[in-house]
């Protein structure tokens, strides 16, 4: 019983029992333009050093695939920290702050010139020509505190005393151990597509290939607004002592977290009449408010908060959905695999919404639609008019796209881009995806109000998520105002709603591999208990609980 049966590519063949999966890939690279950096085994992924021991089938994975380019991204960090650390000495250490125009954003310890970054990068190549193994390693979980603490990386020396197991997977690159929550690839060989880019003394950006650039990277294009709502989220953080899990974790064991709600709850409100003061004291007040943000970024929540802050300083909004103005089922645009594309711009009757605006805008009477999703058709069964002192409040994810409503004056318009941007790290090497914070929320969302399984909401994910990039983020940084719906605390919440209906996905799912990922995200997180949050909070859009009719 040596030899296993391999189903591979719908082929079988044969191997001797304990053959790892990187001597199988390298029959099978002549297939990807890519280096192989990751392996599917009876659809579950396992990294290529790992052996098989019983029959199974196989697939292969590059860093064009969702799940072979996270491998490659956190491959592609521990080079930079390794490099970096080999270049400027072992004190030194890097911050993976976020993510930034398909790159991330990277905090040097040490401040840096230009020619500094162009080493760095030079280090980075020879290292991955010197194909250095990537090892995993099965300690104690003493023995990693220990180790972290020698190297004096606080974060993770917290992240261990969370950790309840009684052993710790590290990664060994060279001499250096690091902890991360991913798998890795297996060795610095497979990660030679990268660049970085200056922005500061202390920050610059490391660019990737992404699966939604896969052939080229990104020229990188700064945008100044997300940017600096990082900034600011991050200043505030600092301000707050919470920059990474272990600082809300010590929050929540103290029983201190009751009083970061309500301050973090304050601090977001305030930040939204802040933005409707300015609004209002315009020298030329605007007639329309245009809304736009990604799926689950709390655009229902935000309209509601934001109209009343406006009534504040006497500006009275009517609001409207661009929802309402899709276009009939029967003429709704086509993705390329032949079903209904909600995301694009075509999916909105654009004539009929300008021309309800402009007669809004003239103080006409008009019939606004109601769009009927079960029919699939718009119903006018509704009057509206604008007086003096009201404007309308729109909101749609295609509210900042520059088509719609092209033929209103630009000073008649407001634009506000609004998105979940949480600055909230794991530990110094391993952020918090903004991406994952707005899956979690829709996740607990879709299963409360729509019935919808996990499964349900992680197969419409990858269409929203890829309309967001086409239709979206593209205009992100041309709004007036940005505003972050992320509260720093939301995570610890999320994971007491979200964890249960992960673990009800089966193993046999094709959605098992990424339920088992935020799983094991979530783990590091201590739960928060909702009672505390108030009903008017963006987080009640998602939980339940909310004053607005969400």
């Amino acid at each position: 019983m040596n030899e296993l049966n391999i189903n591979i590519y719908q082929t079988n063949i044969k191997v001797s029992k304990g053959t790892k999966l990187i001597d199988i890939a390298q029959n099978y690279q002549d297939r990807f333009k890519n280096n192989i950096i990751i392996a599917k085994v009876n659809g579950k992924y396992k990294e290529l050093q790992e052996p098989l021991i019983k029959d199974c089938t196989v697939e292969f994975e590059d860093l064009t695939t969702k799940g072979g380019n996270r491998v490659y991204l956190s491959g592609l960090i521990y080079l930079l920290i390794y490099s970096y650390k080999e270049l400027f000495g072992q004190s030194e250490d890097i911050k993976v702050n976020h993510s930034i125009d398909k790159g991330l954003y990277i905090e040097s310890s040490k401040s840096l010139i230009e020619e500094d970054l162009r080493n760095l990068e030079k280090k980075m190549h020879e290292n991955v020509a010197k194909d250095l193994p990537i090892t995993k390693l099965n300690v104690s979980r003493i023995d990693a505190i220990n180790y972290f603490q020698s190297i004096k990386d606080e974060p993770k020396v917290g992240i261990m005393k969370y950790n309840t197991n009684t052993y710790i997977t590290l990664y060994k690159l060279g001499n250096m151990y690091n902890y991360f929550y991913t798998l890795m690839p297996s060795s610095t060989k497979h990660l030679d597509k990268f660049e970085l880019t200056y922005l500061n003394d202390h920050g610059f950006v490391l660019r990737y290939l992404t699966i939604y650039m896969k052939d080229t990277i990104k020229e990188y294009e700064h945008r100044t607004n997300v940017f600096n709502l990082f900034k600011e989220s991050s200043n505030w953080g600092r301000l707050m002592n919470i920059e990474n899990v272990v600082d809300l974790n010590y929050r929540v064991s103290n029983s201190t977290i009751e009083e970061l709600i309500k301050i973090d709850e304050m601090m977001q409100s305030n930040r939204l009449i802040n933005i409707a003061r300015s609004i209002a004291e315009k020298t030329k007040r605007p007639k329309i408010i245009l809304i736009a943000g990604p799926s689950s970024s709390g655009k229902t929540t935000t309209c509601n908060r934001l109209a009343l802050c406006l009534k504040c300083f006497g500006m009275y909004p009517k609001m409207i959905s661009m929802d309402d103005f899709f276009v009939e089922r029967h003429e709704t645009p086509l993705d390329e695999d032949g079903k209904p594309d909600f995301e694009r711009l075509e999916a909105v009757d654009l004539k009929l919404f300008e021309k309800t605006m402009i007669a809004l805008l003239n103080k006409e009477e008009v019939q606004v639609p109601t769009f009927n999703f079960v029919a699939g058709s718009k119903e006018f069964k509704r009057k509206m008019k604008i007086e003096d002192n009201e404007i309308l409040l729109i909101e749609g994810i295609h509210a900042l796209n520059p088509q719609v409503l092209a033929n209103i004056p630009k000073e008649d318009k407001v634009t506000i881009y609004l998105s979940a941007l949480t600055e909230l790290k794991i530990d110094n090497h391993t952020r918090v995806s903004t991406t994952d914070n707005r899956l979690l929320r829709r996740i607990v969302r879709d299963n409360r109000t729509r019935g919808s399984s996990v499964e349900k909401s992680l197969e419409t994910w990858a269409k929203v998520r890829n309309g967001e990039e086409k239709y979206i983020f593209p205009y992100q940084d041309c709004s007036d105002y940005t505003f972050n719906t992320a509260l720093i605390y939301e995570l610890g919440v999320l994971k007491t709603y979200v964890e249960p209906l992960l673990y009800s996905v089966d193993p046999t799912s094709p959605y098992y591999n990424e339920a088992k990922r935020l799983i094991d995200f979530l783990k590091v997180f201590l739960p928060i208990p909702s009672e505390r949050i108030p009903e008017d909070s963006i987080l009640r859009e998602f939980v339940g609980g909310s004053c607005y009719k969400v």
